[in-house]
């Protein structure tokens, strides 16, 4: 048996897999309902021509999940227990949410929204009735299955693209089956049509990633704008910055004389009568830098027809809001997607703060940016829940010990903010998640400037931690520990989350000059680096954010130390008194070290599988999540005293699994974690982006031979379906003022059911 304890991660690379342009966007489809390209017969005869070149085994994990994971997100009890304004508030938030998710689809690929209308003109043609419907097209059954087990995982992630891991997933039936069910119905051809060739394509091998255009990656956050350079965004957002403009509910288009326009997401299709949020100009004449004799013009109206339906129903959420707060935040958010200000979204953002101890807790907007290759532009989401009171007030309890937990962190107090602000903490059960993908925890806002001075806030997503898949397999977990780890990973998981999102993103200071000669710390004596033992020399300068001086990896790298926090932190075993393990004291052998080794545990195999989110043709990660977790496994492999090995069978790795020495955590396990986190976390508060991003580069390197082909193969081979989520629907009687809920099966066709029935 070979044993794997460090390896260093170095060496070559393999792939191989086009699809003929899709037809530029124009500045009309600004406020249509969908993207129609102009296709004519060549055009489709062209592209069914190209047959793919991909090896069988490359293609197999671009296939859709067979069969998709699909569970339903249990709500009804916790719903029922709301007042009737109370569900009226969330009924208007749901609504508000899932009338973004057009936008969802097209920030993701062109295709994306007409495959959405498609598999619902599919549902509308036979009212549901799949087997009519399969008779009427002269499908096989075994085709009919494979049409509906895309559907629901493209329904699931919102597009072709998956939300976690950003690589495209391809239906497992021929083009043919397809095609067949689209001539069922006028409509339904009319929407797979304009589809251009988008479901099956698989010939250009840099098209089934999301990324820059410049490397021939699939994004629609630079629509029609195929020739635009990283460089030529790294410019415009430098000028955004600059200028005050903040970048999240924006797009950037390359005009074909070379000027840009950046559309900015609004119901107005004009800029406000009062001015935007720099002024009234929109017309911009660059006189120096990269984009020197350039113009950049700013373009109100993008996606304005759902930021209208967006607008209306929030306006309706702030009048059934439970205080004031509640009521000036939707109303600061109606103010931001109808006139496309982010500054008053910042404000939505400071009133939902101060909304302390909420019965229904919700956010809504233009929130993380991982999926912009340029880490700044954010993605359409929007959720609301309701409190689970129970399990609140453990979380309640992990932030009143936060003040206490912040200071056993590898760093001074130079490096710490000067007060913890305490935020609300809540386990929340998800009435609605509307966005690619439904996380377990989040931390926001995502705005430093208001995390530093005015706080955040965090929140667990109970039934989607503790939402479970029919017989689902755990590889990679030796035989003597898979009892532990099944019975206590749902555990370590919610220990995770709350420290990940609580202490992990709600830690650290950021050296700054707030203004022009004013800093928030002492310039004259600056804070010494426990790295150089010396005084630092970089700061943030005024303007600048964490996110736009880091770019791109600012996403995998603040995941990363997030979840480093949680595991250093998870050694303190009265944290995990406060979630009921344990009475406190150190005890590796008891329920609470039980946890402790499957937290453990759960983040090395976390770590091992995310090779799945590495693609061998680029050389890069598709998820943040995944890239910090892989560099994490890591360095659990390099922390020495045999701490942690991979063992496996032969050349092919078979029987792979992880062998972690429980009684070695609280040694070289946990200094380990503690001397990469210090490294990440005082490159960040110091500004320093060359040291912090060669660093983290280093770790989350991944060797081609060993990792990118051996370990990564049998990855693919044990690769489990992500879950997707089936979400209830509410519905409003406007003569009672009563709010009815309504769920639907866990299987693909109540998925589709349930999105038709949304009528969004």
């Amino acid at each position: 048996m070979t044993i794997l304890s460090s390896l260093t991660r170095s060496s070559p690379s393999i792939f191989r897999t086009s699809r003929l342009p899709v037809p530029k966007f124009s500045l009309g489809s600004l406020n249509s309902r969908i993207l129609k390209p102009q296709v004519d017969l060549r055009y489709q005869v062209a592209i069914r021509s190209l047959t793919s070149k991909m090896d069988t085994q490359e293609l197999k994990q671009y296939l859709a999940d067979a069969p998709p994971s699909v569970v339903r997100l249990e709500i009804e009890k916790h719903f029922d227990a709301l007042t009737d304004k109370q569900k009226r508030y969330s009924h208007f938030i749901s609504r508000a949410s899932f009338e973004g998710s057009r936008i969802v689809a097209r920030q993701i690929s062109p295709e994306s929204e007409p495959i959405f209308d498609f598999i619902l003109a599919l549902h509308k043609t036979t009212r549901g009735d799949w087997k009519a419907l399969q008779a009427k097209a002269g499908i096989s059954d075994e085709e009919l299955d494979q049409f509906l087990q895309y559907a629901a995982q493209f329904l699931g992630n919102l597009g072709n693209y998956k939300s976690f891991g950003d690589a495209k997933f391809i239906p497992r039936c021929p083009e043919s089956a397809f095609a067949a069910l689209a001539a069922t119905s006028p409509d339904a051809q009319t929407f797979y049509n304009a589809t251009a060739g988008g479901i099956f394509s698989t010939d250009k091998p840099s098209l089934l990633h999301l990324g820059y255009p410049e490397e021939g990656h699939m994004t629609t956050y630079y629509p029609g704008s195929p020739d635009i350079t990283k460089a030529e965004v790294d410019a415009v957002s430098a000028w955004m910055e600059k200028k005050g403009l903040l970048p999240e509910n924006t797009r950037l288009v390359k005009k074909g004389d070379g000027s840009l326009e950046i559309w900015i997401a609004s119901a107005t299709p004009t800029i406000p009568n009062d001015g935007g949020d720099i002024g009234k100009e929109t017309i911009f004449k660059v006189d120096d830098g990269a984009l020197a004799g350039k113009s950049i013009t700013l373009v109100y109206g993008d996606y304005s027809k759902e930021m209208a339906a967006i607008t209306a129903s929030i306006k309706k959420a702030a009048e059934n809001g439970d205080n004031e707060n509640q009521q000036k935040m939707h109303n600061a958010y109606a103010k931001s997607f109808e006139d496309g200000s982010l500054l008053a979204f910042k404000d939505s953002q400071r009133f939902w703060i101060r909304d302390k101890g909420p019965m229904v807790e919700s956010n809504i907007g233009f929130i993380e940016t991982y999926r912009d290759p340029a880490g700044i532009r954010g993605e359409w989401e929007g959720f609301a829940a309701v409190v689970n009171l129970e399990r609140t007030r453990a979380f309640g309890a992990l932030v009143e010990a936060a003040p206490s937990l912040i200071p056993l962190l590898p760093w001074n107090k130079d490096f710490e903010k000067d007060k913890f602000l305490s935020p609300d903490f809540t386990s929340l059960e998800v009435l609605t998640f509307a966005g690619s993908g439904i996380p377990a925890g989040i931390n926001i806002p995502n705005y430093d400037d208001i995390r530093q001075t005015e706080g955040f806030k965090n929140v667990s997503l109970g039934n989607v931690l503790s939402a479970k898949a029919p017989d689902e397999k755990i590889p990679f977990i030796a035989d003597k520990d898979l009892e532990i780890y099944q019975k206590y990973r749902d555990a370590a998981f919610e220990v995770q989350v709350g420290l990940h999102e609580l202490t992990g993103h709600g830690c650290g200071k950021l050296l700054q000059e707030t203004s022009p000669g004013e800093f928030n710390f002492d310039k004259e004596n600056p804070p010494i680096s426990p790295l150089t033992g010396k005084p630092v020399t970089t700061w943030y300068k005024p303007g600048q954010t964490w996110g736009s001086v880091f770019g791109s990896w600012a996403g995998a790298y603040e995941e990363c130390r997030a979840e480093l926090v949680a595991m250093y932190l998870s050694c303190e075993f009265p944290v995990l008194k406060i979630f009921g393990f344990g009475d406190g004291s150190l005890d590796m052998d008891g329920e609470a070290g039980d946890v402790l080794y499957s937290s453990y545990l759960s983040m090395a195999r976390a770590g091992l599988v995310s090779l799945e989110m590495w693609d061998p043709k680029s050389r890069k990660w598709g998820q943040a999540h995944s890239q910090a977790r892989f560099s994490i496994f890591q360095s659990f492999l390099e922390a020495g005293d045999d701490f942690c090995k991979l063992e496996y069978q032969g050349d092919d790795l078979s029987g792979l699994q992880i062998n972690l020495d429980r009684s070695k955590i609280l040694t070289a396990g946990r200094k380990a974690v503690g001397d990469y986190l210090q490294k990440l976390h005082i490159y960040k508060a110091t500004a320093d982006v060359e040291a912090g991003i060669k660093f983290f580069g280093d770790m989350t390197h991944v060797d081609a031979d060993f990792w990118g082909k051996k370990v990564r193969d049998e990855v693919l081979r044990n690769k489990q379906p992500r879950k997707v989520f089936v979400q209830a629907n509410t519905y409003l009687d406007e003569a009672t003022g009563k709010v009815m809920l309504k769920h639907y099966d866990a299987t693909p066709e109540g998925m589709i059911q349930s999105w038709v029935e949304r009528n969004v």
